[in-house]
C-alpha cells in the first residue's frame, strides 16, 4: 500500500529557500530518520546514505499567455533495512513510522 501526502501553496522565494534549508538540514543530520514538514503535517522518512536524485527544468513560450518556468526536484530510495524494521514494529511511540 502506498501513502501519499502532498500539498501545494505559494511562498516567497526567501520561504521556498527555507523550506529546502530544513530539508537539507535534515539530510545533514546524522539521524536515520529525518522529519518534512508538508503543510501542517511532519512526514517521517528513512533515506540512506546514498540518494537517487532527478532535477527536471522545463520553459515553456506561450503567444497568448504568460511564459512559464518549471524547476522539479526528485529524491527517491528504499529505506535503509534497520529503519524499515523499525516502522514495521510501529516505528516510535505510537507512530506508524511515516508521519506525525
Amino acid at each position: 500500500m502506498a501513502d501519499t501526502t502532498s500539498h501545494e501553496t505559494e511562498l516567497t522565494r526567501a520561504e521556498t529557500a527555507e523550506f529546502l534549508r530544513a530539508i537539507a538540514d535534515e539530510l545533514d543530520a546524522e539521524r536515520e530518520r529525518i522529519r518534512v514538514a508538508i503543510g501542517n503535517k511532519r512526514v517521517q522518512l528513512s533515506p540512506p546514505e546514498r540518494i537517487a536524485t532527478e532535477a527536471t527544468v522545463t520553459e515553456r513560450s506561450r503567444r497568448l499567455r504568460k511564459d512559464v518556468e518549471e524547476l522539479e526536484l526528485r529524491f527517491k530510495w528504499t529505506p535503509t533495512k534497520a529503519t524499515a524494521e523499525a516502522a514495521a514494529d510501529g516505528g516510535t511511540a505510537g507512530n506508524d513510522g511515516r508521519s506525525e
